[in-house]
C-alpha cells in the first residue's frame, strides 16, 4: 500500500509538554504534517472531525476518558484512521485491548525517536508495529492456542464464584468489556458453557480448592 503525502498525523494527550515533545520530534520529518492536537478525548473526537487526520497518536491516562476507549469509538466513526497508542505502560493486557480496540501499533513514550517513526510509517502503510520490548514479552508470554493466560484464569474463578461482569471489572481493576471479551475467549478455548463443568476444570488445574 502506497503512502499518503505527506501523511496527516494529530496528537492526543493530556500532557502538553508531551505533545511539544513530540511534535518537535515529528516536525523535521518532511513525509509528516501536523494536523491537530487534543488534550482530552472529547476534544479529540471533535478534532478528528475537523480535521480529518490519517494517523492519530494516542496516550492511554486522558483525563475524562481511557484512550482505548477513545480508540474503539473513532474507529467506529471513522474506520479509515489509523491508531498508534504511545504509552508509559507496557503491561501486556493493555497492548492486548489495544488490539481489541482497533490500533494498529503500541509504542513506549521511552521509545527512541526512530522507533516512533517507524511505527508511523508501518501503520500508515496498512501495517502494524510494536515496541521491540513490547513485542519480545508478548512473545514470551504467548500461551498455547487451547491454555487460558493468566487474567483468563482469574476471570474463571470469578465466573464458578458466580460474579456478574460487573463485579469481575471492579474486582480486577478492567473493564466490562475487556470482561465480556475474556469470558469468550474462555469459552473458545475450553469449549465449555455449563457452571458445573466450568468448576470442575478449575478444581482440576488447581485454580480453586473443592
Amino acid at each position: 500500500m502506497s503512502l499518503p503525502f505527506p501523511i496527516r498525523v494529530a496528537l492526543v494527550d493530556d500532557h502538553s509538554l508531551v505533545r511539544d515533545g513530540i511534535r518537535a520530534l515529528l516536525a523535521v520529518v518532511d513525509f509528516l504534517a501536523i494536523v491537530g492536537e487534543a488534550d482530552s478525548g472529547a476534544s479529540a473526537i471533535e478534532m478528528v472531525r475537523d480535521t480529518q487526520p490519517d494517523l492519530l497518536l494516542v496516550d492511554i491516562g486522558l483525563k475524562d476518558m481511557n484512550g482505548l476507549e477513545l480508540t474503539r469509538q473513532l474507529r467506529r466513526e471513522h474506520p479509515q484512521i489509523k491508531i498508534l497508542i504511545l504509552s508509559m505502560y507496557d503491561n501486556n493486557e493493555y497492548v492486548s485491548e489495544s488490539v481489541r480496540s482497533g490500533a494498529s501499533g503500541y509504542v513506549l513514550k521511552n521509545s527512541p525517536s526512530r522507533e516512533i517513526i517507524a511505527a508511523i510509517e508501518a501503520i500508515a502503510s496498512g501495517g502494524t508495529f510494536y515496541s521491540a520490548e513490547i513485542a519480545r514479552k508478548l512473545a514470551a508470554d504467548r500461551p498455547a492456542d487451547n491454555e487460558l493466560t493468566p487474567r483468563e484464569s482469574e476471570v474463571l474463578c470469578k465466573m464458578v464464584l458466580g460474579m456478574n461482569n460487573k463485579e469481575m471489572a471492579r474486582e480486577l481493576d478492567i473493564s466490562v468489556r475487556t470482561v465480556e471479551t475474556h469470558r469468550l475467549s474462555i469459552r473458545r478455548k475450553l469449549n465449555i458453557d455449563k457452571p458445573a463443568a466450568l468448576l470442575n476444570y478449575a478444581i482440576e488445574r488447581g485454580l480453586i480448592s473443592r
